[in-house]
């Protein structure tokens, strides 16, 4: 009995503790008005891409083949149902940009989980194990790295063939490496402290260990990298779509959008300036949401 009240109160505060900590990170986080700002359009744009079906006003495919290349309304020679004007094909331009965004925050989601998960995993047995099994996995990573990340999805997609999921794949495949880096780094500065002893003299097993006890305290620097990680899939994703290796027409993904529009930059320029704006807008609010991130989450960051 009187071990179960000594605990008692230790267990009640747990829940307090974890509110203190998030109000001490948004504390933190919102000092950034930059990183801010950033959340405040991503959230945008997820609200945007959830409700794509009701908010945009015509189908991503939908052809009017009595308005091709109509400009934007404000512009001589513009129509108000089409705000942003159409494409060569008579689709309409705010449409495509609207269902554009779910196709970008799924690859962005998708490249990141994946990434993340096969870095971890293999991070954690690298910092973990050590000896041989390090040395092979990081000569691996290192392999890896040596390649430019573009070049390297470009050469994966074409041994895969030109698909959005195949471009998602070879993303994921070239960004891997950065998590398997961070993850071993912050595992070997773990695994040597006193709480890591006396777990593992308590019995606790490998696997245990690794998961349970090492990786949640190796999460800040992760978090940091996956919401950097996310900008940097958006954009690969455009350029293997604007070449033509990732999804294919008449998919509203914004880096194919810009490829379709490549024959017709001098006569219609919105065709070309809304999907770059879209894609530069959304990864500049997601690298400053990173930065805040890391900002909130690093201690030696933090300001008093």
């Amino acid at each position: 009995m009187s071990e179960q009240t000594a605990n008692t109160p230790e267990l009640d505060t747990r829940p307090a503790g974890r509110i203190a900590l998030l109000i001490e990170f948004w504390q933190y986080f919102r000092e950034n008005r930059g990183a801010v700002g950033g959340l405040v359009f991503f959230v945008f744009i997820c609200l945007v891409a959830i409700f794509a079906d009701f908010i945009a006003p015509h189908g991503a495919t939908t052809q009017y083949r009595d308005a091709l290349l109509v400009p934007p309304v404000w512009q001589e020679g513009g129509d108000w149902r089409y705000l942003l004007g159409t494409d060569a094909v008579g689709r309409d331009m705010l449409s495509r940009l609207i269902y554009g965004s779910r196709f970008s925050l799924f690859i962005g989601c998708v490249v990141v989980s994946l990434s993340l998960f096969a870095g971890i995993m293999i991070g954690l047995v690298a910092g973990y194990a050590g000896g041989a099994t390090d040395t092979i996995i990081m000569r691996l990573m290192d392999i890896i790295l040596s390649f430019p990340s573009l070049l390297l999805a470009l050469a994966l997609v074409a041994i895969l063939g030109p698909s959005l999921t195949n471009a998602m794949i070879a993303i994921a495949i070239v960004q891997q490496p950065h998590y398997v880096r961070l993850t071993r780094a912050a595992v070997m500065g773990e695994k040597s402290k006193d709480y890591v002893t006396a777990a593992r003299v308590a019995g606790v097993g490998p696997v245990l260990l690794m998961f349970g006890t090492i990786l949640p305290n190796c999460m800040a620097p992760l978090i940091v990298q996956a919401a950097l990680s996310f900008s940097t899939a958006i954009l690969d994703a455009a350029a293997l779509g604007f070449l033509g290796m990732g999804a294919q027409p008449p998919t509203p993904e914004w880096g194919t959008m810009l490829a379709e529009a490549r024959e017709f930059i001098l006569r219609a320029w919105w065709v070309v300036t809304f999907p770059g704006l879209a894609i530069l807008l959304t990864v500049l609010a997601i690298n400053l949401m990173g930065d805040g991130l890391r900002d909130a989450l690093d201690p030696k960051l933090k300001r008093s």
